[in-house]
């Protein structure tokens, strides 16, 4: 006789370790889906390709840029709003007064008239903007 009180019945227990297995496999899961998502501020354009075409960086700091971009049409977007060319100075002036270090990401679709893209740096330039890049798509 073992002298147990309890009359040999065993307790039931929750096993902790599978479940944190599963924790940490949904967490990388979560993990490894947000980092393959990126940020498009502009509107959907068929972007160039370019063999050189090099990640843009820090996903805070692009969450700071202005997005401009040309479709095939010509039309010109704010992020994802529709502007006209007389609209941008004013508001590239209002971007750079209002922060310290504006950056400025030109999207434009592989078809569209290269004027409409040059047309878009210059007045970047114009005011003032000296962080200026241009999205392109991996060859």
């Amino acid at each position: 006789m073992h002298g147990s009180s309890r009359g040999g019945r065993k307790r039931a227990r929750i096993e902790i370790i599978p479940l944190i297995d599963i924790i940490f496999f949904l967490l990388a899961t979560f993990i490894m889906v947000s980092l393959s998502m990126s940020k498009n501020q502009g509107v959907n354009v068929a972007l160039p390709t370019a063999g050189t075409a090099a990640s843009l960086g820090d996903q805070q700091e692009l969450d700071k840029a202005v997005t401009l971009s040309v479709n095939e049409k010509g039309d010109v977007f704010w992020n994802k709003e529709k502007i006209t060319l007389a609209q941008l100075p004013m508001r590239l002036q209002t971007l750079k007064a209002s922060s310290k270090d504006p950056k400025v990401i030109l999207n434009s679709d592989g078809s569209a008239d290269f004027k409409y893209v040059v047309a878009l740096l210059d007045e970047v330039r114009r005011v003032g903007i000296a962080k200026v890049g241009i999205n392109t798509d991996k060859k």
